[in-house]
């Protein structure tokens, strides 16, 4: 496999994802002249354009900067991409057809870890969360850290955090089975419900990969998982196991747990003792969990318990996950990223158990056509735990459509009264002359673009 030292330009097909953009990020703070591609403009490519990474929109191929064309550039350019991009993309055809080196996005992330000391953070929810926690517990302690994380970081306002250490924390993520060019020398794993089976086809198969990722964990490393998943240990003798969760039987688990003024606050069993009033300003159950992963970690690694407990207190969570954009006396705006089932719970009843008492409105648009036939049953029995559903068109991404397949699946399935199909460039109208109580956008697509609108209709009333 080429050395990536080589190269001085790196073209990215796809550039506006979230984990292309904390590559191209890396690259370009690294002295690399950057450039890429995307379908379309979004805050994340207007941030790219502001760190003098150029962009292209169109997918012809005189778009792409001649200096990455010239007989010199095509010596000196790697071209990642992401596998989301279709294999008869123009840009890909001609990269190809050109002799270009091409490398997928997670090659390349693999090539970077396995020059360093690797946190890797698995799982089929959470992972974006709790690796970022991870990270930021890191960053904020003598160890320090560097970081390619799946969403935005409210603390560092960015998925790419550059430390001076040989430690890095990383997203595992296992669509198109990514995490399996990772070694990593911690690795946690938080999930392995059923998800991406348009790849993997059956949860066995799922199963399988997780425990193929397992295998790779280095010699003398350490694997920390979620309490109660079922895992054949046996996969890696060279490393050591431990587990975490709400169930006292985990080796790390939290007691006497409460919520206060804004803050879970608990104390967390070690295999050596006890951590002592972590106060956590994230809402959820959830998230408390997510913070045992983190805070076993940090244990492991050897960061002292009052710098954990002072990094956590400050933490901010993440963009999109649980993100809070609203909260005054009787109205309440929350966007979130889940686009699974299990997500969808979770997400609605975090919302229950901090606002007691309140409508609850959420606005769900499914993410790929698969994903939505495979679990439209659950969908829906997941959104009947609203008060109020709107569901959006499916966002298709890398997908096209499944005959019979629309959101009305999972409409039709529902058991609550007060629901309704919308088409996306209805919702903000929809919002405003409905006015919820509490409301939710749910989904991994482009419904973060109803944001900022929605957010406005929000404040204009106060």
């Amino acid at each position: 496999m080429s050395d990536i030292t080589q190269y001085n330009r790196i073209f990215f097909v796809g550039i506006g994802g979230i984990g292309m953009s904390a590559l191209a990020r890396y690259f370009r703070a690294g002295g690399y002249q950057v450039a890429g591609y995307d379908r379309t403009s979004s805050a994340i490519t207007d941030a790219l354009e502001k760190e003098d990474i150029q962009i292209i929109f169109d997918d012809n191929v005189d778009a792409i900067p001649s200096s990455y064309k010239e007989p010199a550039g095509k010596e000196d350019t790697l071209v990642i991409y992401t596998p989301a991009i279709p294999a008869n993309h123009p840009g890909m055809k001609y990269f190809r057809e050109q002799g270009y080196t091409l490398f997928k996005r997670a090659q390349v992330l693999g090539m970077i870890a396995d020059r360093m000391r690797p946190v890797a953070v698995a799982g089929t929810h959470g992972k974006t969360t709790t690796s970022t926690m991870i990270a930021h517990v890191m960053k904020q302690s003598i160890l320090d850290c560097s970081a390619f994380l799946g969403g935005i970081s409210k603390n560092y306002d960015s998925n790419l955090l550059l430390g001076e250490s040989d430690w890095v924390v990383l997203e595992a993520d296992e669509f198109d089975r990514s995490f399996l060019f990772l070694h990593p020398e911690v690795a946690v794993i938080t999930s392995m419900d059923a998800d991406h089976l348009d790849i993997y086809h059956t949860h066995e198969q799922l199963i399988k990969t997780f425990h193929q990722f397992i295998s790779q964990v280095r010699s003398g490393g350490r694997i920390l998982m979620h309490y109660g998943l079922s895992v054949d240990r046996s996969v890696n003798p060279e490393v050591t196991w431990f587990t975490y969760g709400l169930d006292e039987k985990a080796d790390y688990y939290a007691t006497e747990l409460s919520y206060r003024d804004g803050y879970h606050i608990f104390n967390v069993h070690t295999p050596e003792g006890e951590i002592h009033e972590i106060h956590l300003g994230l809402p959820g159950k959830v998230n408390v969990e997510n913070a045992l992963a983190a805070i076993a970690v940090a244990h492991l690694l050897g960061i002292s318990e009052e710098s954990i407990k002072k990094s956590l207190f400050l933490f901010k969570g993440v963009r999109r996950r649980f993100d809070i954009r609203v909260n005054t006396p009787g109205q309440v705006y929350i966007d979130d990223y889940a686009h699974h089932p299990v997500e969808l719970k979770a997400a609605i009843e975090s919302a229950r158990e901090m606002f007691p008492g309140m409508k609850i409105t959420g606005i769900f648009q499914p993410h790929l056509y698969t994903r939505t036939r495979d679990f439209a049953r659950a969908f829906a029995e997941s959104l009947d735990l609203l008060d109020t559903a709107v569901l959006l068109n499916i966002y298709p991404a890398r997908e096209k459509p499944v005959p019979g397949i629309t959101s009305r699946v999972i409409l039709d399935q529902m058991k609550i009264k007060d629901k309704i199909l919308i088409n996306k460039e209805e919702a903000v109208a929809w919002v405003e002359k409905y006015r919820p109580e509490l409301l939710l956008t749910l989904g991994a697509g482009d419904i973060d673009r109803l944001v900022e609108p929605v957010e406005k209709i929000f404040n204009k009333e106060q």
